[in-house]
């Protein structure tokens, strides 16, 4: 299957029924009176978080939803039918954008999560809702109310607590492929990675998930390379694993190179805690491991704020997934800032909720002792 993450979509909200013109019409009764009922209401455009997707290939074959039109109003006071909803089913991390491409107008990033996108029309009334006093058989009814037309822009951003950053062949990849069960392509040679991938990855009894997206190159903001709008895939993360190919010219240069990059692009991803690690030391000499070592460090002073704590005075690491040097150690650094993320955020929801609670509360107590014109009771 196809990896997708991005489409265009076009939708449309169902038209309300119209209102009927009806009199009720039996024997023995002379003055029966309207009895039109009113139009069902048109049905809504939803998008649903569902599990098991991961792409967003589905609409690449179907890009126009339209939901139903309500069922008109009928005679004997009998009112139409809802129309049915058109539900766009997307993966989780799913972001939805107007035709513009920059007003959000929904984030999925739960699975069941719902929102309704486009409203349907409601549904017009029919001839007995106009019935008066003075005008006692009225020959009026309203047509259904029309729905909502609206392109829609889908974007995906994966939901990984890791994500792994760095030059074309410095071993992202093969990182991947050798902590998890994910089977990437692996080749010699530069842009070998074309799609994001996700792996899930187990140490000392704990999981999480890494996630690889393609290499990024100097100028990848400007569209060198493959560009780099796959980094939209890892702004989710809570830390990043920045490989640094330790056979490459300058392992210095490199790095500046992929921060300037993670700078051009934004969405905060400059800021994030980052664990650096010399990938391939089994390739070269211990003389040339340190050259380049100390290359690396005079660089990353320059970062020092954005290196996660805890993992300062070891950076940068030195591993070789293939040899499984240093595995252990990096994939422990990551869990450790994994971790304290994770306890950071369940400290903070209580307190938020907590808080909701105390709003509700003296929304409650106010109630009891006002009225509605806010006077005492």
């Amino acid at each position: 299957m196809k990896f997708l993450d991005q489409a265009k979509v076009y939708v449309r909200s169902g038209d309300g029924g119209a209102g009927c013109v009806s009199f009720r019409r039996e024997k023995f009764i002379e003055f029966g009176g309207p009895d039109g009922g009113d139009g069902g209401r048109g049905g809504d455009v939803i998008v649903e978080c569902a599990k098991g997707l991961n792409t967003l290939i589905d609409f690449r074959y179907q890009q126009h939803f339209k939901a139903k039109v309500g069922v008109h109003g009928m005679g004997k006071n009998r009112a139409g039918g809802r129309g049915a909803d058109a539900i766009l089913k997307v993966p989780a991390g799913t972001q939805v954008f107007d035709e513009d491409g920059e007003t959000l107008l929904a984030d999925m990033k739960n699975e069941g999560d719902r929102v309704c996108i486009a409203r349907g029309g409601n549904g017009g009334f029919g001839n007995a809702h106009f019935t008066t006093s003075t005008n006692r058989a009225p020959r009026r009814a309203n047509p259904g109310e029309v729905g909502i037309e609206r392109t829609l822009i889908l974007r995906l951003k994966l939901i990984a607590d890791a994500g792994l950053v760095g030059l074309p062949n410095a071993g992202k990849s093969t990182m991947l492929a050798s902590v998890s069960a994910a089977k990437p392509k692996i080749a010699d040679y530069p842009f070998t990675t074309l799609h994001p991938g996700l792996g899930v990855v187990r140490i000392d009894g704990r999981d999480f998930v890494l996630a690889d997206i393609p290499g990024l190159i100097e100028g990848a903001h400007e569209g060198h390379g493959l560009g780099d709008r796959f980094l939209g895939h890892i702004e989710r993360c809570r830390v990043l694993l920045h490989l640094v190919d330790a056979t490459g010219e300058n392992a210095g240069a490199d790095y500046r190179t992929i921060r300037r990059e993670l700078a051009a692009y934004g969405g905060g991803l400059s800021d994030k805690a980052e664990i650096v690690a010399l990938s391939k030391v089994d390739a070269i000499d211990e003389e040339t491991l340190k050259k380049q070592r100390d290359r690396l460090k005079r660089v990353m002073r320059e970062y020092g704020p954005a290196l996660a704590e805890g993992v300062k005075r070891a950076s940068p690491l030195e591993l070789s997934a293939v040899a499984g040097i240093g595995v252990t150690e990096v994939l422990r650094a990551l869990a450790g800032v994994i971790d304290a993320s994770r306890i950071q955020d369940a400290a903070v929801a209580p307190s938020e909720e907590q808080g909701s609670r105390s709003a509700g509360a003296l929304s409650s107590h106010h109630d009891h002792f006002y009225n509605e014109s806010g006077l005492p009771k």
